[in-house]
């Protein structure tokens, strides 16, 4: 006895010219026929029932999908020849979630006709050929997250303004995309603009699609950068040379580099001004320290130890266990109580016995001192404010030039001065204040004093006013 079956038929992206002579054939000659909907250009050639009136009360699409397979099932094991036809927009085989959930159902086969697609239509309008450009098909309703590249990318499902302003949040603002509307019908249209203004194409409906020529995203950036150092490393002399080792210091030196830039920049944004000169050299100099990152990474891949995504899946585990307030249920109040659990959960994650595990000894003595301190606290040791301020005002005023300008015992006045440094460390964590980022200002002050006193000393005549 033969099983039941739903034969899927697609009546193309556009008006009857797309449906085949089979699709047609299949519909006028079934006993049971169904539309997934008659709102489609090729629908009017047939007088048969849809499901539109089920759409208008259904609680989320994936509801009503179900509720169309479950009757679809039903059609098939009732009707006298044990055989529905459904007809679906487009093509059965290209973003219609009905026939992949009839796939499912083991009571019933499944037949989808072949049919001309959106795809078809979208490529012959653009002059892609989706073979050579490596054409990626996305649904828009997938995901919230951003597009990724390279592309080409043809983006369906985007039958509404709403949708096309969720599409906007998902690429960058400049991109251009072109929106591809009524294909295949008299009033076919194909317009650019740029991602941010997509929301402004209020003609969007379930004819409309979207095309995205060219992604750059960092996954494509990375891999490309991946490729560049294999090569300098196949071809390089300097760079075959390098190890681990060797490349500590310039991780330093372009970390600072970096800094360096970074603070100018942070100045730059506080100020409320806007100097591309400054924002490129953050860009480059964050791009140099990454580029280190990434040589160690190509190293560790060739010795078979680590590679650069390996590194990248190991920060993103970590980091999801150290963020249980937005991936599990954890609740925090404030950025401060974030810092505690931080530390509470890197101790348990490491297995760590010692408050002061995990410190690098290497790092300056400020900072050092800092993060010291913030460890202090976690097994009780306690400073307050006005304590620490009497204190240091004791150990300044108590500070004297060495005993004699003969003596060459220096120990008790650098231990006078230490401990008054110590005190204004203590003082300056107490307060929450980053002590090597003061200094490190007056510092940066006093050079631009230098730069100053010497523009003048080589400029007479400005001296001279």
């Amino acid at each position: 006895m033969s099983r039941p079956r739903v034969r899927v038929v697609g009546l193309g992206p556009g008006d009857a010219r797309y449906v085949t002579a089979g699709a047609a054939a299949a519909l006028r000659n079934a006993s049971v026929a169904r539309l997934r909907t008659n709102v489609h250009p090729a629908a009017a050639a047939f007088d048969l029932q849809s499901y539109d009136e089920w759409y208008e009360s259904a609680d989320s699409f994936e509801h009503l999908y179900v509720r169309i397979v479950d009757d679809l099932v039903l059609l098939a094991h009732t009707s006298p020849t044990l055989e529905v036809v459904y007809a679906v927009p487009g093509s059965p085989v290209v973003a219609e979630h009905t026939v992949e959930l009839l796939r499912e159902r083991s009571d019933v086969d499944v037949i989808c006709e072949p049919a001309v697609s959106v795809i078809d239509v979208a490529c012959a309008a653009l002059g892609v050929d989706p073979m050579s450009t490596g054409l990626r098909v996305l649904d828009a309703l997938d995901s919230i997250e951003p597009f990724r590249g390279p592309g080409p990318l043809l983006i369906l499902q985007t039958y509404a303004p709403e949708v096309l302003a969720t599409i906007a949040d998902r690429l960058p603002g400049d991109t251009p995309v072109d929106v591809l509307h009524h294909l295949g019908l008299d009033d076919e249209r194909m317009v650019r603009l740029e991602a941010r203004d997509l929301a402004t194409f209020a003609d969007a409906d379930h004819l409309t699609s979207l095309y995205v020529e060219g992604l750059r995203t960092a996954g494509e950036a990375m891999d490309d950068l991946v490729s560049f150092t294999r090569r300098l490393r196949a071809e390089c002399p300097w760079d075959q040379e390098q190890t681990h080792a060797s490349l500590t210091k310039y991780l330093i030196e372009e970390a600072y580099e970096a800094l360096d830039a970074l603070t100018n920049l942070s100045t730059m944004i506080d100020a409320g001004d806007e100097d591309d000169v400054l924002v490129a050299h953050a860009e480059e100099e964050l791009g140099d320290l990454l580029f280190q990152v990434l040589f160690h990474a190509e190293l560790g891949d060739e010795e078979g130890r680590f590679t650069l995504a390996t590194i990248a899946d190991a920060a993103r585990d970590k980091l999801t266990g150290r963020h249980p307030h937005v991936f599990a249920d954890v609740v925090v109040k404030d950025a401060e109580q974030v810092a505690a659990n931080w530390e509470v959960l890197k101790r348990a994650e490491k297995g760590r016995t010692s408050a002061l595990e995990g410190i690098s000894w290497w790092s300056p003595a400020l900072s050092l001192h800092a993060k010291v301190l913030q460890r202090a606290v976690a097994v009780g040791v306690t400073k307050d404010v006005s304590s620490e301020l009497a204190r240091l005002q004791s150990l300044v005023a108590s500070i004297e030039l060495p005993m004699t300008a003969e003596s060459d015992d220096d120990s008790e006045w650098g231990e006078a001065l230490a401990q008054a440094l110590i005190s204004l460390s203590n003082l300056a964590a107490l307060e929450r204040l980053d002590l090597e980022s003061l200094l490190r200002a007056r510092v940066l002050a006093l050079r631009d004093q230098i730069l100053a006193i010497e523009a003048d000393q080589s400029n007479p005549s400005k001296s001279a006013e």
